[in-house]
C-alpha cells in the first residue's frame, strides 16, 4: 500500500528524525506505528545516524502490530525485522539475525540485559508504551536503565503519559534524558513540584503537584515533546457511548450490601470474605457482574443478569460482529459457556490467527482482556461495537481498549461502546469516575467507603 502520510505525521516523523531524544506523545489511532517505523528507515538509510535498532513493546504488539505495519507499506518492506517473543531459545535466536530492527515485548528486557548472552550494541531504542515504564523500581525499567549510557538515540512512544500523576512523567524522562530535565532522583523532583497529599503522621503515601508545577514541567519537557490528539488531526468516526443496566433481585441486593457494609457475604458454602477496602472493591466488582472468588479461589455464581443482557444484545446485532472486554477470568468462563449454550462463533483474541479472523469478520463474537488487548493491536476492521461485561478502574486501559474499534482506519461512520452496569453497584462509582477521566484504584476505595459512610449516617 502506498503511505500518504497527513501533515502532522509528516511533522512527527520529522520530530523523531532531528531529536536523539524524543518523546511521542500520539493520541490512539494517529499512526505511531507508522511514524516510526518510517522515521527509523530514514535514520538508518538516509541519514545513516540509526545502526541497530531495538523495539520494546507489550506482547502482542510486538509479537504482530510492528512487522505487520511494515508489511502494509511499500516504502517500508526492505526493512528487516525480527520479533524475538517465545521461549528462550527462539528469542536467541531471533536477537541473533541479520536484520535492521529487533522487536522484543517489555517483560524480557531484563532477560535480554542479564541472562540472554546476547551482546547489548542497540544503538537506538524504541519504547512502545512509555507509560509500561513509570515504575522506576521495577525489574524491566532498572535493567533499561542500566544500558542506557550504550543508547545514543531513544524514541518513547504513547497516547497517556502520566496516568496516575506527575511521578509517572518523572520515571519516563528520567529514562528518556537520563534526568537531565526533571532530575535524577524522585526525592528532589518530589522537593521541587509536589507537596505531601494523603498521610498520616510521618507516613506519606501520595502528593500532588505544587501551584505552577504541571506548567514549569510542560516547559522544561517541551523541547523533546510533542504531543497530538487524534480529535484535532483525524476524521474519526462519530462515537456514541451507552448503558445497560440490569437489576439483582431483592435477596442478590440484600447479600451485596451486606458483603459491602460487613466485609462477609452470606449464605455461601466457602467463605468469601475481604480483609480491606481494596479487598473489597475488588469481590464489589465481581458481585456485579454476578460471581465471585472465596477465600479459597473456589467460583460462587451470584447472579446471571449481565449474562442475560449480552445475550439480547448479540441476538439484537443479528450476526454482526461484537467486541466484548471481561475482566475476570470467571466473567470469561461464564460467557464462553453462554456462547456455547447459544452456538454462536466466537474466539478469545490472543493469537494472531484469531485476530485476522476477527479482522475479516469470521466471528460473532470477539473476547479481550483489556490488560492484553488494551495496546496497539488493530482490530478496526472487523467492526464496530464494543460491549463491556466487566468495568476496569484503569482509565488507560479503558480508554486504550475503546481504541482497538474508535480509531483511524474504521470504516464504520459509528463507534458504539456499550456498558453493561448492575445498579446501585460499584459498577455506577467505576463509571462515573471514568466518565469524568479521573480515576484509580484509590477513588474506587474511596467511592465504596463514602457508601459504607452515607449508611452509617443515614443509620444514626
Amino acid at each position: 500500500m502506498k503511505y500518504r502520510p497527513h501533515d502532522y505525521q509528516k511533522y512527527a516523523i520529522s520530530w523523531i528524525v532531528d531529536h536523539p531524544v524524543s518523546a511521542v506523545f500520539l493520541d490512539m489511532g494517529l499512526g505511531k506505528t507508522s511514524i516510526t517505523l518510517t522515521a527509523l528507515q530514514q535514520l538508518m538509510f538516509e541519514r545513516f545516524e540509526a545502526r541497530k535498532v531495538l523495539v520494546i513493546a507489550p506482547l502482542r504488539v510486538a509479537r504482530d502490530t510492528w512487522k505487520a505495519e511494515a508489511e502494509k507499506w511499500d516504502h517500508l518492506r526492505d526493512l528487516r525485522l525480527s520479533v524475538a517473543v517465545g521461549d528462550a531459545d527462539q528469542r536467541r535466536e531471533a536477537l541473533r539475525a541479520d536484520a535492521d530492527i529487533y522487536i522484543i515485548n517489555r517483560e524480557n528486557v531484563p532477560w535480554l540485559v542479564k541472562d540472554s548472552g546476547i551482546h547489548w550494541d542497540f544503538d537506538t531504542v524504541v519504547i512502545d508504551e512509555l507509560s509500561s515504564f513509570k515504575n522506576y523500581t521495577a525489574k524491566r525499567y532498572k535493567a533499561l536503565y542500566h544500558m542506557r549510557d550504550r543508547i545514543t538515540r531513544i524514541i518513547g512512544l504513547t497516547g497517556t503519559p502520566s496516568v496516575n500523576g506527575l511521578e509517572d512523567l518523572w520515571a519516563e524522562f528520567r529514562l528518556l534524558d537520563k534526568g537531565e530535565r526533571l532530575g535524577k532522583y524522585i526525592g528532589a523532583f518530589r522537593n521541587t513540584y509536589e507537596v505531601p497529599d494523603k498521610r498520616s503522621w510521618n507516613i506519606i503515601y501520595s502528593y500532588k503537584p505544587k501551584p505552577g508545577a504541571v506548567d514549569a514541567i510542560r516547559s522544561l519537557i517541551s523541547d523533546v515533546t510533542i504531543s497530538m490528539r487524534s480529535v484535532d488531526h483525524l476524521r474519526m468516526p462519530d462515537l456514541i457511548s451507552t448503558v445497560t443496566e440490569v437489576n439483582m433481585d431483592q435477596a442478590e441486593w440484600s447479600s451485596y450490601t451486606t458483603f459491602r457494609d460487613e466485609y462477609v457475604l452470606p449464605d455461601t458454602e466457602g467463605e468469601v470474605t475481604a480483609a480491606n477496602a481494596a479487598a473489597l472493591s475488588v469481590k464489589l466488582c465481581q458481585l456485579a457482574n454476578g460471581a465471585v472468588y472465596d477465600d479459597s479461589r473456589f467460583i460462587h455464581e451470584f447472579h446471571d443478569r449481565k449474562l442475560d443482557a449480552l445475550e439480547d444484545m448479540i441476538e439484537a446485532m443479528n450476526g454482526k460482529p461484537l467486541l466484548v472486554a471481561y475482566w475476570f477470568h470467571h466473567d470469561l468462563c461464564r460467557i464462553i459457556q453462554r456462547l456455547n449454550d447459544l452456538g454462536v462463533k466466537y474466539a478469545e483474541l490472543k493469537t494472531a490467527a484469531e485476530i485476522s479472523a476477527w479482522n475479516r469478520g469470521e466471528l460473532e463474537v470477539g473476547l479481550i482482556h483489556p490488560a492484553s488487548a488494551g495496546h496497539g493491536l488493530n482490530l478496526q476492521a472487523g467492526g464496530s461495537h464494543l460491549v463491556w461485561f466487566g468495568l476496569t478502574w484503569s482509565l488507560e486501559l479503558y480508554q486504550q481498549t475503546n481504541a482497538r474499534l474508535w480509531r483511524q482506519g474504521q470504516q464504520a461512520g459509528t463507534v458504539v461502546i456499550q456498558h453493561i452496569v448492575t445498579k446501585d453497584t460499584i459498577d455506577e462509582d467505576i463509571l462515573k469516575a471514568l466518565a469524568s477521566k479521573n480515576v484509580t484504584q484509590e477513588d474506587v476505595i474511596n467511592a465504596v467507603k463514602a457508601r459504607i459512610r452515607e449508611k452509617i449516617w443515614k443509620a444514626v
